[in-house]
């Protein structure tokens, strides 16, 4: 019955891929869907992209492994999808309309290119292109990692087969409908996400109440388990732990692939309406999954923890969600959740590539290269870069799954994310919110974030004293905020104080 599902939710996704490619008449259509999107669709398709199997099996297990401190990772993240939809969306989207962009890189050259900061402004769109084509790849690569364990875990199927499946399905969707095709699944998919995180805390508490024995479970759960704090309460660690969490919300202020939507959004109306619809998934969906993965710690090892934690539940407690559906629910209801998970991985893979894919073919193949070529004759082109991208994201994973067996999808896919974050978000910020911010400063910004991220990932950690406390904080917090100082600091040092440092605004 899990196969027929399964089964159903690929036909409606190829299904979609087909329709959707019937409007693909020229870049616009393929990369920003004509700009013609209602609030609906934009919300679900702009959470559901930031969201990933981070959230059903990552963020699930990082509540199961330290209970209720991963709420912070919530609050950062409702934090962040807030400025983004309240104070950035209608901004970027009244200039990206003006510039008539279609891609991020379009717009920070707009932005930026002045006359005489021609050159600057196109170094600046060749480093944006080539940090979308590392990270991007990167965080696809994990997706498709999640892929090959979800099918591992709840059908045993071999990984690679798993991890193979998943691919070919998210990249035929994809090239034959283009934007339009990823916007219209992720809504679909958005809505699997929702209803699925919804029923399972709700479910757990049932089954938790209905056995005495499971209760006693709850109480010898380990200290600190259910404190915002952590066990040890505020000290210096904890404090540095939740900052970590707290800027993955970081993350949603510029992601090129959250902020595309925008462009593909019909009018500001539209965004009024649609940012209460992004708030409340992102209440909901991130809620449920850390109250899911504490329960399901009660539900499926009581208070034991250590060996039997891991034995159980899996490295960063990731198989909880999958041990959870397979004991509360019945063969069919199984099949729903598997097909919400790979929803979660097949939103984010979709969506990355496209944004990938628009960084090499647009902004440096026609840009820089081949300015004279009319946008038509680029879709072919398009659709070849996708695959190719993706090919490279599945020869990583497969590579990562073979060099690291005890990785874990939550800081997999986090590096990803801090990447994508680090090097654009900053950036974003500024370029809305400052007039006088230059190109010189945005590419100190930019060139900082991307290089920032390992730096404080591999070498800082390594640095004898100070690199193992800084380490708790993890790489974005750290990365994003030198990007946005250095930004500032390049942009004072090259600009006199009532300059514009761009087009006229």
């Amino acid at each position: 019955m899990e196969y027929v599902v399964i089964a159903a939710y690929f036909a409606i996704l190829l299904v979609i891929g087909v329709v959707a490619g019937r409007r693909i008449a020229n870049l616009d259509d393929y990369y920003a869907g004509g700009k013609n999107l209602g609030y609906w669709v934009v919300a679900f398709s702009s959470r559901a992209s930031g969201e990933s199997a981070w959230l059903y099996l990552g963020l699930t297990g990082l509540g199961a492994l330290v209970g209720a401190r991963a709420y912070w990772v919530v609050v950062g993240e409702v934090v962040g999808v807030a400025i983004t939809w309240f104070l950035m969306a209608g901004p970027f989207k009244r200039e990206t309309d003006r510039f008539d962009s279609i891609t991020i890189p379009d717009y920070l050259v707009s932005r930026f290119g002045a006359p005489g900061h021609e050159r600057a402004a196109q170094a600046l769109r060749l480093i944006a292109a080539a940090a979308l084509a590392v990270f991007v790849t990167i965080y696809v690569s994990a997706q498709i990692d999640a892929t090959g364990k979800a099918f591992n875990t709840f059908l045993e199927w071999n990984y690679y087969t798993g991890a193979l499946v998943g691919f070919g399905i998210v990249v035929a969707y994809t090239l034959s409908g283009g934007f339009v095709a990823v916007a219209w699944s992720d809504l679909v998919q958005g809505l699997m996400m929702l209803l699925g995180l919804c029923v399972l805390p709700v479910a757990a508490i049932i089954a938790l109440s209905s056995e005495p024995v499971l209760v006693g479970g709850m109480a010898g759960l380990a200290d600190g388990y259910t404190s915002l704090w952590g066990a040890g309460g505020p000290s210096l660690s904890n404090c540095l732990i939740i900052v970590s969490y707290l800027a993955i919300g970081l993350g949603f202020m510029g992601a090129p692939q959250v902020f595309v939507r925008f462009i593909a959004i019909r009018d500001q109306g539209e965004i009024r309406k649609g940012r209460w619809v992004a708030i409340a998934f992102t209440i909901l969906t991130d809620g449920c999954a850390v109250l899911a993965g504490m329960l399901g710690h009660a539900l499926l090892v009581g208070g034991s923890g250590g060996a039997e934690f891991s034995a159980v539940l899996g490295a960063g407690g990731e198989q909880v969600l999958p041990e959870m559906v397979d004991r509360l629910f019945l063969a069919p209801v199984v099949g729903l959740y598997i097909a919400a998970v790979l929803a979660a991985i097949m939103s984010t893979i979709d969506s990355l590539l496209l944004v990938a894919s628009s960084a090499v073919t647009r902004d440096v193949y026609q840009q820089m290269l081949k300015p004279d070529l009319r946008p038509e004759s680029l879709i072919g082109l398009s659709r070849a870069v996708t695959f190719g991208l993706a090919l490279v994201a599945l020869g990583m994973a497969l590579g990562v799954s073979l060099v690291s067996p005890d990785r874990t999808i939550f800081w997999y896919v986090i590096f990803g994310w801090s990447g994508i974050a680090a090097t654009f978000c900053p950036v974003m910020i500024l370029a809305l919110s400052w007039q006088r911010y230059n190109v010189w400063g945005a590419l100190a910004s930019m060139l900082t974030g991307a290089l920032g991220v390992p730096l404080f990932k591999f070498a800082v950690p390594l640095i004898p004293g100070i690199g193992p406390v800084v380490s708790q904080i993890e790489e974005l917090a750290p990365a994003f905020l030198l990007s946005l100082l250095v930004g500032a600091m390049a942009t004072i040092a090259t600009s006199p104080a009532r300059g514009t440092g761009g087009r006229s605004r």
